[in-house]
């Protein structure tokens, strides 16, 4: 995946898991569908995306499985109480969960978020992806990676807190927007905030890659 395509990949796919979950729910509600039996529904899309792309590539990545688990054991407890609240606090929860894991694997060797930053700090580009790979080995480039993932980490984490708050304290019509509008508000400062962090280490890797071409020249 290149730099060019990966921004439109990620839209693409937040505005498949967002749009579709918020019509369908909106669309039962309207026609007198329960809070819990709309909510319930609308969230059958999302699982069986994930579930079809699983049976599709055979893989799931560390955090795909953790949304995966966290969503399947979320629909069950929400069908066992049967509180439309529940609902709404699964996918908050789900985000925290997701949030803890990103944290935690920033003090590890391999950082969740590094994978998914590096489409965006190669461009795709051969020179760049071998001077990714030549910069393993720098304590100072693992440093900037690593705070990627703390900064989503933290972000999730502080984005699910509000949003479980608000699924107990204000109306369940209320809460259904206004979960997405906090979550994507959430993400786009965390993915700014994020980028701005690991903008020393695509210049590290600009670097690296030209100074290579200065010696093979």
């Amino acid at each position: 995946m290149t730099n060019e395509n990966a921004p439109a990949a990620l839209i693409k796919t937040i505005g498949i898991e967002i749009a579709v979950p918020l019509g369908v729910y909106y669309g039962l509600h309207s026609l007198g569908a329960s809070d819990f039996t709309a909510l319930a529904l609308s969230g059958v899309f999302p699982l069986a995306r994930t579930l079809f792309q699983f049976a599709k590539h055979r893989t799931l990545n560390g955090l795909a499985l953790v949304v995966l688990v966290t969503n399947v054991v979320g629909m069950l407890l929400t069908f066992v109480s049967g509180d439309a609240r529940m609902m709404i606090a699964k996918d908050s929860i789900g985000s925290g969960i997701t949030g803890v894991v990103i944290l935690i694997s920033a003090f590890t060797a391999q950082p969740i978020m590094t994978k998914a930053l590096r489409p965006f700090l190669t461009h795709g580009k051969a020179d760049h992806e071998a001077a990714w790979e030549r910069l393993q080995s720098n304590k100072r480039f693992h440093i900037v990676l690593r705070r990627g993932s703390f900064i989503w980490g933290v972000g999730f984490i502080f984005e699910s807190t509000a949003r479980v708050i608000g699924a107990f304290t204000l109306p369940v019509s209320t809460m259904v927007w206004l979960s997405t509008v906090l979550f994507v508000a959430s993400f786009a400062v965390i993915m700014v905030v994020a980028g701005a962090s690991a903008k020393e280490a695509g210049e590290m890797v600009a670097r690296e890659a030209a100074a290579e071409e200065l010696v093979a020249a």
